[in-house]
């Protein structure tokens, strides 16, 4: 019991040193090649902690050799920009004044949906609510909200994306198929040329076909449809 006590705490301290030397963002926001690394400390520490027949140096070399590696990675980044957007990756524009840009969203082998839930989780409901959203190289998103327009309450739902319907979303909210067909009827538009289209629960609609700027436009809601 002492023995693993002791390479326990040998372990933690080495680990505790290395992750201070490697700055605050190891332990906030990290990139990618950080988030690999930190996945391999962890196993890297788990195995001599527990296994005494493996010896307790070759854990922390190990940790150490990681350890070189990222301070090798970051020093690589600080050559240029072209290094730091191989390894890190570079920011998305997903969301401009035209609308979504689907083109960028495949790129990071993302969906519409993707973003509506990520825009969700910092308080926007409704895609006209940004002028900008961007994913940044470490995952996260930013958004730019709309200097002239307040933030709307209601909770817009995802009907079309990429030319094909969402069914779940139609499911969820007893709208129907017949809705989405009878839309596309009156703006003369074929589904599959359609980027996005959502619907909140006041019968706003925010449309936009592909490579087109997004349109505003409402309609009722069938009867039974609620959200």
């Amino acid at each position: 019991m002492i023995i693993i006590f002791i390479r326990t705490a040998a372990i933690f301290l080495t680990l505790m040193a290395v992750m201070r030397l490697m700055g605050k963002r190891q332990i906030g926001e990290m990139q990618p090649f950080e988030f690999v690394i930190t996945l391999i400390v962890a196993d890297l520490a788990c195995i001599p902690m527990a296994d005494v027949s493996i010896p307790l140096v070759y854990g922390i070399v190990a940790i150490l050799t990681l350890f070189l590696l990222h301070q090798l990675i970051f020093l690589l980044e600080n050559c240029g920009a072209f290094a730091k957007r191989v390894i890190s990756g570079k920011p998305s524009v997903v969301l401009n004044k035209n609308g979504v840009n689907m083109k960028e969203l495949k790129k990071n082998n993302l969906g519409v949906e993707d973003l509506l839930e990520s825009m969700r989780s910092q308080g926007y409901f409704s895609l006209d609510d940004l002028d900008y959203a961007i994913f940044e190289a470490n995952g996260n998103l930013s958004a730019l909200e709309k200097a002239d327009k307040p933030r709307r309450s209601a909770l817009a739902v995802l009907l079309v994306s990429d030319g094909k319907l969402n069914k779940s979303g139609i499911e969820k909210t007893g709208i129907g198929g017949n809705f989405v067909a009878e839309f596309l009827r009156r703006r003369n538009a074929a589904l599959k040329d359609v980027s996005v289209m959502t619907v909140d629960n006041t019968g706003r609609i925010y449309f936009q076909r592909k490579n087109k700027r997004y349109e505003i436009c409402s309609a009722p809601l069938p009867e039974g449809a609620e959200w």
